[in-house]
């Protein structure tokens, strides 16, 4: 049996992290993230996303790159990258991981994968 909900407004959710994830702020994430620094750690500041962090600045150093990393913590801008699993790590504007700590090796694999 099939019940219709006539008449009745739909109710807006908010976000599943609690942050305020309306279809305005996650698009003026996808603004933002179109003017990136080339490496983001997403993620909201937890020890795993500090880890992922400290990988990251690692493996740049062995690499000799001199990039700087971006912690982003607003949870409509990391909804912006389809990212639901944190932490995340973006390279160039691109999610090249997510849901896990990566180590310092694993970071360098893709750095070099990524940059070539």
């Amino acid at each position: 049996m099939a019940l219709f909900n006539f008449g009745k407004k739909k109710e807006e959710s908010g976000c599943c992290c609690g942050g305020n994830c309306d279809s305005d702020t996650i698009d003026a994430g996808k603004t933002d993230k179109k003017e990136e620094a080339s490496i983001k750690v997403l993620g909201s500041g937890c020890a795993k996303c500090n880890q992922l962090e400290a990988a990251t600045k690692e493996a740049l150093v062995k690499l000799g790159m001199e990039d700087t990393i971006e912690h982003v913590t607003d949870f409509s801008k990391i909804a912006a990258y389809g990212v639901m699993s944190t932490p995340a790590l973006v390279v160039d504007g691109k999610v090249v991981a997510y849901g896990k700590v990566l180590k310092t090796e694993e970071v360098i694999k893709i750095l070099q994968k990524v940059r070539g």
